[in-house]
């Protein structure tokens, strides 16, 4: 393992914690809101190309608060961190990607940078205040292989999710 990728040694407590709770708290926020309005989040979905626009509502709903109620408990966090990354994806590619950079013009800054802090969770561990510390979790696989495993596992669940759902209207330039 080289010296780039091992564990850190020293105590990153405070910032894992932080992390969990932006990460985690802004997915809840996310899943909740999209949760309360299941259809008006449908017929959004429905606006920007997604088949089966009320199933994908409700799946974004339990996936972003599942994922974040994760992460803040830092429990199976790779996984967890790869529900972001995935989820983050899938509004980029459908959403974000056309509008350029700024999240002020709709742009993909803010979806990007949500999937680097979940993949470099994933990669620095939840930490000492975690389940998966309790249970052991924590020091299965390299911090490359949970960082490879939340970027790997995302970006595939997203790629199936647009392939099996995203069909975006066509221009006619």
């Amino acid at each position: 393992m080289t010296l780039a990728f091992r564990k850190p040694t020293s105590d990153h407590t405070a910032i894992q914690l932080l992390l969990r709770a932006a990460i985690g708290g802004t997915m809840i926020a996310h899943g909740v809101k999209h949760g309360r309005s299941i259809d008006g989040t449908a017929r959004w979905f429905g606006t920007i190309g997604f088949k089966q626009p009320k199933l994908q509502a409700q799946a974004s709903a339990v996936v972003e608060v599942g994922s974040g109620i994760a992460i803040v408990a830092g429990a199976g966090t790779p996984l967890a961190c790869a529900a972001v990354v995935g989820t983050m994806t899938v509004a980029a590619r459908s959403v974000h990607l056309p509008n350029g950079f700024f999240i002020t013009s709709e742009g993909w800054e803010y979806v990007a940078n949500l999937s680097v802090a979940a993949i470099t969770l994933a990669a620095i561990g939840p930490g000492r205040f975690s389940l998966d510390r309790a249970f052991g979790l924590d020091s299965k696989f390299t911090a490359s292989q949970q960082a490879g495993l939340a970027a790997g596992l995302g970006l595939s669940a997203a790629v199936a999710q647009l392939i099996t759902f995203h069909r975006p209207a066509k221009c006619d330039d």
